[in-house]
């Protein structure tokens, strides 16, 4: 994966660090939010995906240990590394023990964030190369890699929520995918609410693929979605 395609949410509530981390890391070309409420963080998860999120121990409120867990259960695709001032080995197999794939001790050195991130990425990323989409869809060209469809010379970009979903339609075409399947693989968990997150980016999909009216998303009522192509019917 080329670093600067890496997608990172930052969740540290010190402004100044935030800001320094957030610098340094869109200056070696990564793209990144920051997040500098923990509460902020699931809903971000729900709105895109990340490459990996950076999260900082000690926060207001609610702890990195919890959110890590949280992120654990919810998202379990998404990689997740701590910041932390906390030194004592317990801490660290804690960190460990609720999902972390790496523990980074305050003071940062900055250079050695930037090893790890590419290291970790590097290493994780083999899985989703295999799942790189880039195929004729009807009217369309959709490149999974770039995170965009291209329509008569038109390019639309896909937001990474989009990007996977879609990807995962066109590997399942004129199959169903039941809501079950695509909320354990692309959201980690099949609850109420993700469903209606996966709702809202179906929407989107269609409104996408409006332009050739014989690609469509078919709803199978209780069961899930069917991508149809052009010459495919029920």
């Amino acid at each position: 994966m080329d670093p600067k395609m890496y997608n990172l949410l930052l969740v540290e509530d010190d402004t100044s660090l935030g800001y320094l981390l957030s610098e340094y890391l869109k200056m070696k070309g990564m793209e990144l939010q920051w997040a500098k409420d923990p509460s902020e963080v699931i809903p971000l998860l729900e709105q895109r995906g990340f490459d990996l999120v950076i999260l900082d121990v000690m926060m207001p409120g609610l702890d990195g240990f919890t959110l890590g867990a949280e992120i654990h259960e919810r998202f379990p695709d998404i990689p997740f590394l701590f910041l932390t001032a906390k030194s004592m080995k317990i801490d660290v197999l804690k960190g460990f023990s609720v999902g972390a794939v790496d523990y980074l001790k305050k003071p940062i050195d900055e250079e050695e964030l930037v090893v790890r991130i590419e290291t970790l990425l590097a290493r994780l990323g083999g899985q989703s190369q295999e799942e790189e989409v880039h195929s004729n869809l009807g009217r369309y060209e959709f490149d999974s890699r770039n995170q965009c469809l291209h329509f008569e010379g038109l390019e639309i970009p896909l937001t990474t929520r989009e990007n996977e979903l879609l990807a995962y339609l066109v590997r399942h075409q004129n199959r169903l995918c039941s809501h079950a399947d695509i909320l354990k693989r692309l959201w980690g968990r099949n609850d109420y609410f993700n469903r209606k997150s996966l709702n809202v980016f179906i929407t989107r999909l269609r409104k996408i693929l409006e332009k050739d009216p014989e690609l469509r998303i078919e709803n199978v009522h209780g069961q899930g979605f069917i991508l149809r192509t052009p010459g495919t019917s029920k």
